[in-house]
Order: structure tokens, then C-alpha cells, then sequence
């Protein structure tokens, strides 16, 4: 059986990482799972070391960014053929994972992302984070000449190239969209499916109004800057050690 991982980075998500993972454990049996604490300020380090979960604790607060190239970092170490990022926030169905693991191994793409947009079943997002995933879904077409629904969609299932890849050179903070550009960039093929997305029921997400201004710009230069081959966006391992 292909070795799947589930990533989950996660900064202040104890009270939703318990439901994260049960859920998987639950309903993606097929894989296993990586939680990678980034330094959280609340208990979500001792519900993992109580609960007995998989988690990696990095030792200074690193960004979401570096939090998922650990993971990567893991996968790749530990061999495994295909990984899926996941918020900790329990937002991700992960009853479509197995869907996505389908379209992966047809080989005709190197990047699945789970879509909240293509059906438009479950949670939506609120009305202005919907206009900034609208553009940056034609930002990336301008670009790319690719159009992806959902950009900014944290459930992306990738096989072990990209893995490889993405061990060694990954954004340091909003990663998505600049990735999708870069891997589109080298030549690689992207999907996506529908999928549901439920609420968040506790926290609060990391991407707050007065950050959505820095967020907007941030990603939209490093996109160009990802279509033109530049790599200074990018953050490879050796720099966050």
C-alpha cells in the first residue's frame, strides 16, 4: 500500500486538534498523520503529548510556512509516496481524502487540491475573503494560464517529487497560491476536486483584517516573482535552522 501522510500544522488549535485527529483516524484510516506544533501560546503541545499523538514541536515560533516544510521534511526522511496538508482547525473533511489520493496516483497530475468552490457545498468563507480568492484565482490564470478555484485551499494531496521538492524550498508564510505558481512554472500538472469545508468551531484563523492588506500584496508579488523563475520568496531549509 502507498504511504500516505496527513500534515497538520497547528498554532493555537487546542480546542480543535483532538477532533482533528479522531476525525482522521476515523475516516482516513489509509494514512497516517504528522502533527507539527508551531511553538502554540495554549495546551495544544500537552493535549498531543496526553493524547500520545504524532507531533513535532518546533522550538521557535516559524510561520505556517515552515511548519508545513517540516512536515515535508518528514515525509521525505521517512518515505512516503504521497502527503496531504491539512489545517488543524479540523475545517477539512477528510472523507475526500481517499478521492484525491485516486486522482494522484493516475499520474496525470503532481498536485491535488480540494476545492470548496467548484460544487459550493458546506462553508464558504466570508464575502471579502471570497473576493481575494476570486483574485487571486485570475491573478494566477493571468499568470499561468491556469485557472484554479480555489487558491488559498490548505488541503493539497502532492506525490514524492513534489515532496522532494518542497522539502528543500518552500515559502515562509501564505504559501499557496505562490507554490501552485512555482510548481505550475516547472512544469508540473495541478488538479482539483470538490470537497465540503465545515466552520471553524474554536480560535480564531491566523490571517486577521488588519493583516489582510500585507497578506494581499505579499502574494501577489511573489506569485509574479515565482513566474519569473525568482526564488529570493522562498525559504529553503538550511536558512530556518
Amino acid at each position: 500500500m502507498t504511504k500516505r501522510l496527513i500534515i497538520i500544522p497547528a498554532y493555537n488549535e487546542a480546542g480543535n486538534i483532538i477532533r482533528t485527529v479522531e476525525d482522521i483516524r476515523e475516516n482516513a484510516k489509509s494514512f497516517d498523520y504528522v502533527i507539527v506544533n508551531d511553538c502554540s501560546d495554549d495546551d495544544t503541545m500537552r493535549i498531543c503529548e496526553k493524547m500520545g499523538y504524532n507531533c513535532l514541536n518546533l522550538p521557535i515560533r516559524s510561520g505556517i510556512g515552515a511548519a508545513v516544510q517540516a512536515g515535508y521534511l518528514y515525509a521525505k526522511r521517512y518515505g512516503y509516496e504521497c502527503a496531504i496538508q491539512i489545517d488543524g482547525d479540523g475545517q477539512h473533511d477528510v472523507t475526500f481524502l481517499e478521492e484525491m489520493a485516486d486522482e494522484l496516483e493516475k499520474g496525470k497530475v503532481q498536485m491535488v487540491i480540494g476545492s470548496r468552490f467548484i460544487e459550493k457545498q458546506g462553508y464558504q468563507s466570508s464575502i471579502w475573503r471570497r473576493m481575494g480568492i476570486s483574485w487571486f484565482t485570475f491573478w494566477i490564470f493571468l499568470l499561468t494560464g491556469a485557472r484554479i478555484t480555489d487558491p488559498t485551499s490548505g488541503m493539497r494531496m502532492v506525490g514524492r517529487d513534489v515532496i522532494n521538492f518542497f522539502a528543500e524550498e518552500y515559502p515562509k508564510d501564505y504559501p499557496e497560491p505562490e507554490t501552485a505558481v512555482t510548481l505550475l512554472q516547472l512544469g508540473y500538472a495541478i488538479g482539483e476536486i470538490p470537497v465540503r469545508m465545515k466552520q471553524r468551531k474554536s480560535g480564531e484563523s491566523s490571517i486577521s483584517p488588519g493583516r489582510a492588506i500585507y497578506y494581499m500584496t505579499k502574494v501577489t508579488i511573489a506569485c509574479l516573482m515565482a513566474r519569473l523563475g525568482y526564488k529570493r520568496f522562498f525559504v529553503p531549509y538550511k536558512e530556518i535552522q
